[in-house]
């Protein structure tokens, strides 16, 4: 038994706020990624795909000029650190179990590379399946935060993988 779902999740204004910052398509596509990738390395669905769903909620919008500078963002973004902070407030709000919360963050906090001195980590497998998903879904420049979905499909679709989590858990419970 999950104490928070997905949608408990995307329906909370402040998640709200930051996925649709940071690209909701692709926090959505991320969140299926790490739940198909969980199943194959033996890791909770349940927080792969909340870590994947929450992963670039730490997203500033870098601009200059007007527009949105990659560059820049690759030279001064923290994203990670901001995220797994968010998350953690977020899900704890919500009724998170604690440790379950903890995990997520650091999977969130461990998702990428980009604000690291150097790329020497050594991740857990959750963590590992978190960043292999968001990789499946990255697009050069960035342009995979600018991807769009309309509200009702993304709720469908949250709703969908909740589902989809439910199922799975009720089979390693069976089995």
């Amino acid at each position: 038994m999950r104490d928070v779902k997905l949608l408990d999740i995307f329906a909370h204004p402040i998640a709200q706020k930051y996925l649709n910052r940071s690209g909701l398509a692709h926090a959505i596509a991320v969140a299926y990624h790490a739940f198909h990738l969980a199943n194959e390395y033996n890791v909770d669905p349940d927080i792969a795909a909340k870590a994947g769903l929450l992963h670039d909620m730490g997203h500033f919008t870098w601009y200059r000029n007007g527009k949105w500078d990659y560059d820049l963002y690759k030279q001064n973004d923290i994203h990670p650190i901001k995220g797994a902070e968010r998350a953690h407030k977020l899900l704890i709000r919500l009724g998170e179990n604690p440790i379950k919360a903890k995990t997520i963050s650091l999977a969130i906090l461990f998702h990428t590379d980009s604000f690291l001195p150097s790329n020497d980590i050594i991740r857990t497998p959750l963590q590992q399946v978190v960043k292999w998903a968001d990789e499946k879904d990255e697009e050069e420049g960035g342009k995979h935060h600018y991807r769009k979905i309309d509200f009702p499909r993304a709720k469908e679709s949250i709703m969908k993988l909740d589902t989809l989590i439910d199922e799975e858990q009720r089979k390693r419970l069976s089995s």
